[in-house]
């Protein structure tokens, strides 16, 4: 997914797209890598958990993909200016998908185009011929999208390419055949998601053309045959259609198979600007059909959200887990493309998400799909303080931090007496009187998140121009919240992950008081906060 200012980047892009090479362009720097750790750290608003690039412009996490023991992240990278331009793959590696170490650029604008969105996988089976002294080749699935023909209207400028890699993606090689699948005539033909589909033994890629999505197959990575389109009929259409992702599910404790697309659009999300809707079905090989039950309780016209805030967009999958794994994990950009290029950050702009991991549950709602906080985020726990569990029949305001940076996890479990109004809310603020809210309204059973005072605001008239709800769907009396509290972010999972919000803010100085407060009765169960 991009958003392109033509009037602003084509003088540049008509003379970087000649001469970027596929090679990594050093620069002389004397500052060690502590030094710069330093700096970073004194940024304002620069994450203290979250995944950021060094400097300059990002946007869509890309290529997310495991091998040997390291987490890939590609995402969409400018490295010469903070806002959008001609995009290139930045290129992370993790161990645990919270520390990274940021590697050279992957892959950069040739003369075929910028590369934009997409993904990588391990052709294990080396179907492509790519592989090297018998180890798998990693192959990148991109968009090309060249500036020129964009320019002048034309609808063909973008199409699908792929590269490849035999050392562990540190190196790339883009193939002479490029492009792989080209432009039929759509305007918006982009950010390709593979994967390997053991049923009908070929590769699968779905990919965004405006208003729905195609799939195409391929025994090999390089020669694609049309299967079918889906989605004219299905879900929102407020926006453009980006950064789909296809891939099978086991039921929660069912042993039932079934199949989740992803489908980013902006706008139209659920709170404005930026969003992802979800549907399940099931899918025979060429046709992607949507499940009888979700269709009947969501309709055509309605319209179900991964994420209920403005700021997770253009999230997929890593691709290659392993079995003993089991975990189907995601990654989106926390940002929203109403406001994402003039956010009041000064030397790089954006951050990801925490990763999550997607569960399919069958509820009172029938199939619907749920996102757990990985695991590995709980190593991030230095010290762990007990809200004491209460009853207060007039609500109650409990002090959990005071001067001391807000950065950590906050777990709440609560109960509200039936028809009792009841809102409790998170609030976090410093010594500037800016604060933040989030929490659950009883009265409208919504949860909700309030940054309209949380700092720097007037960079956008969308940006604080409401609260941001959220609705509950679980009918259990029993409340769960678990919220993560970055200096600039803040991700809530409600309900086990049943609903999910997440929201960026900025304030003039870094949140330093928590306080947990309930306005009227309510039941507090052992509830804890860590701090990081």
């Amino acid at each position: 997914m991009q958003k392109i200012d033509y009037s602003i980047i084509v003088i540049l892009a008509i003379s970087l797209l000649f001469s970027c090479k596929n090679e990594p362009i050093t620069k002389e720097n004397k500052s060690t890598k502590a030094e710069k750790e330093i700096v970073k750290s004194k940024e304002p608003h620069r994450p203290t958990f979250h995944f950021t690039p060094p400097e300059k412009w990002m946007n869509d996490p890309n290529g997310m993909v495991y091998y040997e023991d390291e987490y890939h992240l590609f995402y969409q990278f400018y490295p010469d200016s903070t806002v959008w331009g001609p995009m290139h793959w930045g290129h992370a590696i993790s161990s645990d998908m919270v520390t990274w170490e940021h590697l050279s650029i992957a892959l950069y604008p040739d003369e075929l185009g910028y590369i934009f969105s997409g993904s990588a996988v391990i052709d294990w089976k080396n179907t492509s011929g790519f592989g090297k002294d018998g180890e798998p080749p990693m192959i990148a699935i991109f968009t090309h999208h060249e500036p020129e023909g964009a320019k002048k209207g034309t609808k063909t400028f973008q199409y699908q390419s792929i590269a490849y890699s035999n050392d562990k993606g540190r190196t790339w090689t883009k193939y002479a055949g490029n492009p792989v699948i080209p432009n039929p005539g759509i305007k918006d033909f982009r950010d390709p998601k593979v994967i390997w589909d053991d049923d009908s033994d070929q590769w699968v890629m779905v990919f965004a053309a405006w208003d729905h999505v195609k799939f195409y197959g391929s025994p090999n990575l390089k020669d694609w045959t049309h299967l079918s389109d889906f989605g004219k009929e299905w879900g929102t259409h407020a926006g453009v259609w980006e950064c789909p992702d296809l891939f099978p599910l086991i039921v929660k404790g069912k042993g039932e198979k079934k199949w989740v697309l992803l489908q980013s659009l902006n706008p139209g999300g659920p709170n404005g600007g930026s969003g992802t809707q979800y549907f399940i079905g099931d899918f025979d090989g060429k046709n992607f059909i949507i499940d009888g039950e979700f269709a009947e309780n969501f309709k055509q016209d309605t319209t179900v959200w991964l994420d209920y805030g403005r700021d997770n967009y253009a999230g997929v999958t890593w691709s290659d887990i392993p079995q003993s794994d089991g975990r189907k994990l995601f990654i989106g950009w926390m940002s929203n493309w109403d406001y994402a290029q003039i956010v009041p950050t000064e030397s790089w702009r954006s951050a990801m998400t925490v990763a999550r991991n997607l569960v399919l549950k069958r509820t009172n709602l029938g199939l619907m799909l749920f996102s757990e906080p990985v695991k590995e985020l709980a190593g991030l726990r230095k010290s762990t303080e007990v809200i004491d569990a209460s009853k207060a029949p007039d609500g109650f305001s409990v002090s959990l931090a005071a001067d001391k940076k807000v950065v950590g996890e906050v777990n709440l479990k609560f109960s509200i007496p039936k028809g009792a109004k009841t809102k409790i809310t998170l609030e976090l603020s410093n010594t500037k009187n800016e604060k933040y809210q989030i929490g659950y309204n009883a009265a409208t059973n919504e949860f909700f998140s309030d940054r309209r005072a949380a700092g720097k605001i007037a960079f956008s008239d969308k940006f604080a121009d409401k609260i941001h709800t959220a609705p509950r769907f679980s009918e259990n009396p029993i409340i769960e919240l678990q919220i993560f509290l970055d200096v600039a972010s803040a991700e809530l999972f409600a309900d086990k992950g049943w609903t999910v919000m997440t929201d960026i803010f900025f304030p003039n100085e870094d949140f330093n008081q928590l306080e947990l407060i309930a306005d009227g009765e309510i039941e507090l169960y052992k509830s804890k906060v860590h701090w990081y």
